[in-house]
C-alpha cells in the first residue's frame, strides 16, 4: 500500500509550536482584518451566549406567570440578538475570506519563488507533479483548514462566554461540565499523533497520483505514437487505486474517534440532566435555570464534538502546510560564495581541477578537469554517452554543483558571480528545445521582453533572407502550440536559436539536437548557428558534421578526461579515439558518404 509514498529529501516534521509560529507570521500584514475578525467574534460569542439566557427567563417568566410586557420584551430581545448575530458573523466571515484569501496568495508566491529558485538538479532528482501539488492543492488545503480553525476557535470563544455566565448561576452543575471536558478533550488528543501520520500518508499519496497525470499528459505523444494508452491507464489506475486505499483507511482512523466522543457526551449530557432534574425536584434550582443548563451543555460540547469531527480535515492542513513549507524551506544545491556584479563577458572559461558527481554517493563525472576556452571560441565537445560532455555544459550554466576545484569566467570564480546577472550573459539551447504556448514573437522575446515586434522579425530574417519565416501561417503571429507541438523540429530549433540570438550572449551553450531534418532547414539552422558562434565564447555538444567542421577546436571525451583536442582535420590525421568517433556518428553525415553495397 505504501510504495512510491517515500519521503521526499527536502520533506521535514515541524512542531506544533513551529508550525503556529510560522502560520502567525503570514497573518501579520493582516493585523487589521485580524482585529476586525476578534471584535466580531467576541461580539458573536457574547450574543449566542445571551440567546439561551434569555430563552431561559422566558420559561421561568412561563412559570412565574410574568406580565405580557415582559414577555414581549423578551421577545424583541431574542430576534435583536439573532439579528445582530447574523450581522456580526457576515462580518466575521468576510473578514476571514479575506484575510485568508491573501495569505494564501502570499504563501503561493512564497512556494512558487522556491520551485523557481531551484537549480535543475533538484528537477532531475524529485517529480514536477509532486512540487506543482505543494504549490495548488496544498495551499488550497491550507486556506480550508484556516477557515476551519477560525470557526472552531469563535466556537471556543462563546464557550468560554457561556462559562462565565453558567458559573455565575449554579457553580454545581457548571463544576460537572468543566468535570466532563477534559475527559471529551483527552480522547480527542488520543487520535492526534495516530491521524497526522495517517493524514501525511493521504496527502503523499495524492501527490504521486498528480505526478503520474502530469508526467501521462506531457508524454501523451509518445504514448499514443507507441499505442500504449493501455499501459499509461493501468499505470495511473494503480497510483489511483492505492490513493484510495490509503485515504479509506485514512477515514477510517479519523471517524472512529467521533462514536467514542459522542457517546462521552451523551453521558455527560445525560449526567446534567439528571443532576439538573434533582435540584429542581429538591428546590434548590429554578426551572429556568435547569433549562438553560440544558440548552447550554450543546454549546458547550459542540465545539469539543466539532474538533474531533474536523480534526482529519485540520491534519490535512497542518499536513498539507507542512508540504508547503518544506518546498519553501529547501535549499538549492548551488550556492553562491558571494554575489559580485558580473559586468561585461570577455567569455574566458577555466576549469581548474574541478571534481563533480551528480549524487554525493555516485561515482564520480570528472577529477581534476582540467581545461581552458579563450574569448571567442567555439569548442565542440565529443564523446560517447557518459563521457561528460553535458556534465561540463551544466557546470558552466550553474545547474549544478561541483565538489572540487574551481571554475573561473574571465579570471573570476564563478561562484562569486550574482548569478541572476551572470545567467542574463548565458545563451542556452538544449537538445529538445522548449516553447511556449503562444506565438513566435512571443517566445522569441522570452529573452528580452523590451523588444519589438519590427526588431524581432529583423533579426528573424537575418537567417536565410527570412524564408523560415515566411513558410509559417502567420508569420511572427503564428501559434507554436503547447511545448511548440504545431511546429516542426527543425522550426523549433530555429526558433529557439533567434531567441538566443536576440540575446546576444557572451557565452553559448548548445546541446545540439539528434533529430533528422530536412537539408534546407539545417542550412537555416546552421546559418542561425555561425550568427551566433561569431558573436560569443560558445561550447557545443556536437552531433552535426557541419558543427564540428566549424568549431575552432574539438575535445573529445572518455570517462571524464579528454583524450583528445585540435581542429577537425587534426585529428582525423591522428587517426585516434575521434577517427573512430567520425567513423561512427558523423561519417555519414558527409556529402560524400555513400553506403555500401
Amino acid at each position: 500500500m505504501f510504495m512510491n509514498l517515500d519521503v521526499e529529501a527536502y520533506d521535514r516534521e515541524y512542531s506544533d509550536r513551529e508550525l503556529a509560529r510560522r502560520i502567525l507570521s503570514y497573518f501579520r500584514y493582516q493585523r487589521l482584518r485580524v482585529v476586525t475578525i476578534i471584535l466580531s467574534t467576541v461580539l458573536l460569542g457574547l450574543l449566542s451566549a445571551s440567546v439561551p439566557i434569555l430563552v431561559s427567563r422566558g420559561v421561568q417568566g412561563l412559570a412565574d406567570r410574568a406580565d405580557d410586557t415582559r414577555m414581549a420584551l423578551l421577545v424583541v430581545l431574542v430576534l435583536a440578538a439573532w439579528l445582530l448575530i447574523w450581522l456580526s458573523n457576515w462580518v466575521r466571515r468576510r473578514s476571514i475570506s479575506r484575510a485568508i484569501g491573501d495569505t494564501v496568495l502570499e504563501m503561493r508566491r512564497d512556494a512558487f519563488a522556491a520551485a523557481v529558485g531551484q537549480d535543475l538538479s533538484f528537477y532531475d532528482e524529485f517529480a514536477s507533479g509532486r512540487v506543482v501539488s505543494r504549490i495548488t492543492s496544498d495551499t488550497q488545503d491550507f486556506g480550508q483548514t484556516v477557515t476551519l480553525v477560525a470557526d472552531l476557535l469563535s466556537q471556543f470563544l462563546q464557550l468560554i462566554v457561556l462559562t462565565v455566565v453558567l458559573l455565575t448561576i449554579s457553580p454545581q452543575l457548571t463544576f460537572v461540565l468543566l468535570l466532563w471536558a477534559p475527559i471529551v478533550i483527552g480522547m480527542a488528543l488520543l487520535w492526534r499523533k495516530w491521524s497526522r501520520q495517517v493524514t501525511r500518508q493521504g496527502n503523499r499519496a495524492m501527490a504521486e497520483v498528480n505526478a503520474t497525470i502530469f508526467e501521462t499528459i506531457a508524454g501523451i505523444s509518445v504514448a499514443k505514437n507507441f499505442r500504449r494508452e493501455a499501459a499509461v491507464y493501468h499505470e495511473f489506475d494503480a497510483v489511483n487505486r492505492q490513493s484510495y486505499a490509503i485515504n479509506l483507511r485514512r477515514g477510517l482512523v479519523l471517524s472512529a474517534v467521533f462514536p467514542a466522543l459522542s457517546i462521552l457526551v451523551g453521558a455527560g449530557i445525560a449526567l446534567v440532566v439528571y443532576l439538573g432534574a434533582a435540584a429542581v425536584l429538591a428546590g434548590v434550582l429554578v426551572l429556568g435555570t435547569w433549562y438553560l443548563f440544558i440548552q447550554s451543555v450543546d454549546a458547550f460540547f459542540f465545539p469539543l464534538i466539532n474538533l474531533s469531527s474536523f480534526w482529519s480535515q485540520v491534519q490535512a492542513g497542518l499536513a498539507a502546510v507542512e508540504r508547503v513549507f518544506a518546498l519553501i524551506d529547501s535549499e538549492p544545491s548551488v550556492l553562491q560564495l558571494a554575489s559580485e556584479p558580473v559586468g561585461r563577458l570577455h567569455g574566458e572559461i577555466r576549469f581548474e581541477g574541478v571534481d563533480f558527481r551528480y549524487d554525493d554517493d555516485g561515482d564520480p563525472v570528472l577529477q581534476g578537469f582540467d581545461l581552458t576556452v579563450e574569448p571567442g571560441e567555439t569548442l565542440a565537445l565529443v564523446g560517447h554517452t557518459g563521457a561528460g560532455k553535458s556534465s561540463i555544459v551544466r557546470l558552466v550554466s550553474r545547474s549544478y554543483e561541483f565538489q572540487g576545484g574551481r571554475i573561473l569566467v574571465d579570471g573570476r570564480d564563478i561562484r562569486t558571480m550574482d548569478l541572476r546577472e551572470y545567467s542574463r550573459r548565458l545563451g542556452v539551447v538544449p537538445q529538445a528545445p522548449f516553447l511556449f504556448s503562444g506565438t513566435v514573437a512571443e517566445n522569441i522575446r522570452y529573452a528580452r521582453p523590451e523588444l519589438s515586434d519590427a526588431a524581432i522579425e529583423e533579426v528573424a530574417r537575418r537567417i536565410g533572407d527570412g524564408e523560415w519565416l515566411d513558410a509559417m501561417p502567420e508569420g511572427l503571429s503564428t501559434d507554436v502550440g503547447e511545448r511548440g507541438s504545431r511546429l516542426s523540429m527543425g522550426e523549433r530549433q530555429l526558433v529557439a536559436l533567434v531567441r538566443v540570438l536576440v540575446q546576444r550572449p557572451a557565452i553559448f551553450i548548445l546541446d545540439e539536437a539528434t533529430a533528422s531534418i530536412d537539408p534546407f532547414t539545417e542550412a537555416q539552422i546552421q546559418e542561425a548557428l555561425d550568427l551566433i558562434l561569431s558573436e560569443s565564447t560558445s561550447i557545443v555538444i556536437a552531433h552535426r558534421l557541419s558543427t564540428v567542421r566549424a568549431a575552432d577546436r574539438i575535445i573529445v571525451l572518455q570517462s571524464g578526461r579528454i583524450t583528445e583536442q585540435g581542429t577537425h582535420d587534426e585529428l582525423i590525421a591522428a587517426r585516434g579515439n575521434y577517427a573512430d568517433l567520425y567513423e561512427t556518428y558523423f561519417r555519414h553525415q558527409s556529402p560524400d558518404y555513400h553506403v555500401p553495397a
